[in-house]
């Protein structure tokens, strides 16, 4: 990703890759190494996206938007909330409710009730992104890196995986948040069906 963004220019077309990856945990440009609690026999890799520590493994769609900002006229700001965007449509079409929460990109839902179209109203207090998150589990972890005005890393949807290493770390940085997927959510969907839905709706919101 990092040489094909340093190789750009302004008629590189844009791209989106989609992978899954082999166990490992990547640590962001502000990683810290007290997020990561016992790694074990995963590796732990720097990577030079933002945010904290996630997992990422079998039976998860990793998209890569290769996206060229300054082509769209938009700002990172507005390049999350797309990204957000594509996710909760994906969620929707599954019968989920996706919920985004202020100052903690990524995706969640609301554990009791993963279909419920509630809107999200705390609670909240002191601990800002933190108390916000209780009662819900997340489903969709989100970083990315701009170079040059163009973006890469992206975004990786949880789908049938083994959770347990979620259990070793603090999931972007927020002790105590549950990571899930969407098997645990009631779907049954495969891997392959779920990375061609993510693809489809990035496509639509990263199209001039």
């Amino acid at each position: 990703m990092r040489a094909c963004t340093a190789a750009r220019d302004a008629a590189t077309p844009d791209e989106i890759w989609l992978t899954e990856h082999p166990p490992v945990y990547t640590l962001g440009v502000a990683g810290r190494a007290e997020h990561l609690h016992a790694a074990g026999n995963i590796p732990v890799v720097r990577s030079d996206r933002g945010g904290q520590v996630t997992y990422h493994g079998p039976g998860q769609v990793v998209a890569y938007p290769l996206v060229d900002l300054r082509r769209l006229g938009i700002y990172v700001r507005e390049y999350v909330f797309r990204i957000e965007t594509a996710v909760l449509q994906v969620l929707e079409g599954y019968g989920l409710s996706g919920h985004r929460v202020a100052g903690a990109p990524g995706v969640y839902v609301r554990l009791a009730d993963p279909a419920g179209h509630a809107v999200l109203t705390g609670p909240s207090g002191p601990g800002g992104p933190r108390d916000a998150l209780r009662g819900l589990g997340k489903v969709a972890a989100l970083g990315i890196k701009v170079s040059r005005h163009c973006a890469y890393h992206g975004v990786a949807l949880n789908v049938a995986m083994d959770l347990e290493p979620y259990t070793r770390i603090d999931p972007c940085g927020y002790p105590g948040l549950r990571s899930v997927d969407l098997a645990r959510l009631g779907v049954s969907t495969t891997w392959d069906e779920a990375a061609a839905r993510l693809a489809q709706r990035l496509c639509a919101q990263f199209t001039p």
